[in-house]
């Protein structure tokens, strides 16, 4: 007997980033993390900036997220709109490092008011996940290419 799948894509307003069927993906939204399996209840959530992972044929497959919107509907379709999202292996480390020293330096001016400091601190969050995202799986991922790890 065949099992279940899930038919996930994950789209930012830039591309499709992850497009397959999936035995499981679990993701970080606002109220914890959540893993969505085969004939889930239909669910919307908030998402927080962090890792996603899937489970799938070959390879689990981690992507990082910098939020967005997580929608499980009936037919075992989920969905994901993502703010910003890439693979593991795309994420630029040094990059990834002068943006958050960026939101650091831009919080600390003391002429900033309360929607600029709070955009500043979004953008440190958003950076300090997707540092913790890379270099968690930097060792794992080692001599893999962006290929075999999609």
């Amino acid at each position: 007997m065949e099992s279940k799948k899930l038919k996930l894509k994950i789209a930012t307003p830039e591309r499709v980033v992850y497009e397959a069927d999936a035995d499981s993906v679990t993701c970080m939204t606002e109220l914890g993390e959540v893993s969505i399996l085969p004939d889930h209840i239909p669910l919307v959530a908030n998402l927080k900036a962090g890792e996603l992972r899937i489970i799938a044929a070959g390879p689990k497959k981690n992507i990082f997220v910098a939020g967005g919107f997580l929608e499980v509907r009936p037919g075992n379709e989920v969905v994901i709109l993502a703010d910003a999202a890439e693979h593991v292996a795309e994420i630029d480390l040094s990059r990834a490092e002068e943006a958050k020293n960026r939101a650091k330096k831009a919080m600390a001016e003391q002429t900033m008011g309360r929607e600029e400091y709070a955009t500043a601190a979004a953008a440190l969050e958003r950076s300090l996940a997707r540092l913790r995202v890379a270099r968690k799986h930097r060792y794992k991922d080692a001599g893999k290419t962006l290929e075999t790890i999609q």
